[in-house]
C-alpha cells in the first residue's frame, strides 16, 4: 500500500490541523523538567562522588543524558516549541553536549523519514547488516561513541562521505564540525589548567557508559520489520511506562510519529489513539526487554541481518502477544 495514500485515509484535515499545534509552554515544560532532572542528579553524582552512592547517581544520570537526545530529535523537527529561535538554540546546545552537531542531525534524520529502512538512502540505516556481534558492540556503545567522534574529527578535515548529504551541504556540516571541535578543546583546555576531571566525571563518563539503556530505544523503532515505504509496517512503537515516556519525550509512539512526523511529541498519544482507531487494531509494537531476546535469538548461530527476508517482519512478538502481521491495506 503506497504510504502516502495510508497517511490521508487515516486523518481528516480538521483533525490534522489541530494536531499540529504548537506550545511554548508544554515545550518548556518538558525541557526544563528533563534538563532540571540532569542537573539535579549530577549535583548528586558530584556531592557523593567517592561513595557507593555514586554508583547509582552516576547511572541514572548518565541515562538521563543519553535521552536528551529525545528532546534534540523533537528539536530538529521543530515541534517542541511554537518559537522557532527556542527550537534552533536549545537544539544546538544538547547537539553539543550529545556530540551530536545539530545541523548535521537534521540532515541525517530528514533522509531516514524521507527514506525510511531503504539501506543506500536512509541516514540512519547506512551500515552492514548486523551480526550478533556487531549489534551487541554497537548496543553497548563502543562502535557508537567511535563512529559519532570519528564523524566529527572527519568532518572537521573537511572529508564528508555520506551519501544522503548532498554537496551543496558539505561546507555547512564543516562548519559546524569545526566549531564543536573548537569547543571541546576550551572545555579540555579549562579543565586541564584548573586540574579538573569534572567534564569526565560530570558528562562525559556517565553517558558513554550508560548508552545501552538509551539503545534499548534507539534500536526497537526499526529493526526486524519490513522495508517497505509504508510508516504502518517499517516502524515499531514501544510498551512501557509513564517514566519512560516521559524521558524519551513520548518518542515510544514511534509509528505515530513517522507517519506523521510534524505532529509535536505531547501530542503522540493523541495521535496515536486516532491512528489505531482508523485501522482496528493495534499498530506494531513491542516491550524492550523482549525486543532484545528475540533479537539476540535471530541472530544466534552466525546469522545476520541478511539471512532475513527485506520486506517481511522478523522480529516479533511471539505467539500469544500482538498480532505477528495484520493486514494494513
Amino acid at each position: 500500500m503506497d504510504a502516502e495514500f495510508s497517511r490521508r485515509k487515516l486523518l481528516e484535515r480538521d483533525q490534522l490541523r489541530a494536531l499540529y499545534e504548537r506550545s511554548d509552554a508544554r515545550g518548556l515544560l518538558q525541557a526544563a523538567s528533563h534538563i532540571g532532572a540532569v542537573l539535579l542528579t549530577g549535583y548528586m553524582l558530584w556531592q557523593t562522588w567517592g561513595t557507593w552512592l555514586a554508583v547509582p547517581a552516576f547511572m541514572v544520570h548518565g541515562i538521563l543524558l543519553n535521552f536528551l537526545y529525545a528532546g534534540q530529535h523533537e528539536l530538529s523537527h521543530g515541534t517542541v516549541f511554537k518559537s522557532k529561535w527556542l527550537n534552533e538554540w536549545l537544539g544546538r546546545a544538547i547537539g553539543f553536549a550529545m556530540l551530536y552537531p545539530r545541523d548535521f542531525d537534521k540532515i541525517q534524520h530528514f533522509a531516514h523519514h524521507q527514506y525510511t529502512q531503504n539501506w543506500e538512502k536512509d541516514g540512519e540505516l547506512v551500515r552492514e547488516p548486523y551480526t550478533l556481534a556487531s549489534y551487541l558492540l554497537w548496543f553497548f556503545g563502543p562502535t557508537y561513541w567511535y563512529s559519532r567522534i570519528r564523524r566529527i574529527f572527519r568532518f572537521a578535515f573537511g572529508v564528508v562521505t555520506e551519501p544522503y548529504i548532498f554537496k551543496a551541504r558539505h561546507d555547512l556540516v564543516i562548519k559546524e564540525a569545526r566549531l564543536h571541535l573548537a569547543g571541546y578543546a576550551l572545555i579540555a583546555a579549562v579543565s586541564l589548567y584548573f586540574q579538573s576531571w569534572a567534564p569526565v566525571t560530570l558528562w562525559l563518563a556517565p553517558m558513554m557508559v550508560m548508552k545501552f539503556v538509551h539503545q534499548l530505544q534507539n534500536t526497537i523503532e526499526h529493526l526486524g520489520l519490513s522495508h517497505e515505504d509504508n510508516t504502518l509496517v517499517n516502524t515499531r512503537s514501544t510498551d512501557t511506562n509513564p517514566l519512560m515516556k516521559w524521558m524519551c519525550w513520548q518518542m515510544q509512539y514511534h509509528t505515530a510519529h513517522h507517519t506523521f512526523p510534524s505532529v509535536p511529541f505531547w501530542k503522540l498519544n493523541e495521535l496515536n489513539d486516532v491512528i489505531e482507531g482508523k485501522l482496528g487494531h493495534e499498530v506494531n509494537r513491542m516491550g524492550y526487554i523482549e525486543f532484545q531476546l528475540e533479537i539476540v535469538r535471530k541472530l544466534s548461530g552466525g546469522k545476520s541481518e541478511a539471512d532475513y527476508p527485506m520486506n517481511e517482519v522478523w522480529i516479533t512478538r511471539r505467539p500469544g502477544g500482538a498480532l505477528d502481521r495484520v493486514a494494513y491495506d
